[in-house]
């Protein structure tokens, strides 16, 4: 995809936000916690979806990628991943980590490899998607990214 979607930040209590996370079966529990910024993303001022990142040095964990179900199929979550990763780098990330537990394979797409949980850093593996959130089964992803 060759757009760009218009990103605005978004606060973690916002109504729209967190349904489109609960619909998603996503976590809501930490969403008001400290170091966390949220994004809506919208194309021709309709909401496409949501994203959200946490850093944590030179590392950023991306969370809460959702496209609304109206609006799938047409590249967003494509252009939502590359704006997040972009974003990433440009706040001081040098690996993205994501967990998930059913869209592995979309996140391969962009370079994201599984890596074994005891060899991420303690500041990822300490955060709540990664302590307790998230199933133990979910896969952990990194990329490297460039600012």
């Amino acid at each position: 995809m060759s757009w760009e979607l218009d990103r605005r930040p978004v606060s973690s209590a916002d109504e729209d936000l967190r349904a489109a996370l609960q619909a998603a079966k996503l976590p809501i529990d930490d969403l008001d916690e400290d170091g966390r910024s949220f994004f809506r993303f919208t194309d021709r001022n309709a909401t496409v979806g949501y994203g959200g990142l946490e850093h944590y040095g030179s590392c950023a964990l991306l969370r809460s990628l959702v496209v609304l179900p109206q609006q799938r199929r047409h590249g967003y979550g494509e252009a939502i991943t590359r704006q997040l990763l972009t974003q990433a780098a440009r706040g001081g990330a040098n690996t993205v980590y994501l967990l998930t537990d059913s869209a592995t394979s979309f996140f391969e797409r962009f370079g994201f490899a599984k890596v074994d949980r005891a060899t991420a850093p303690a500041a990822i593996l300490q955060t709540r998607q990664a302590a307790s959130l998230c199933p133990a089964s979910a896969a952990l992803l990194a990329k490297i990214v460039q600012g």
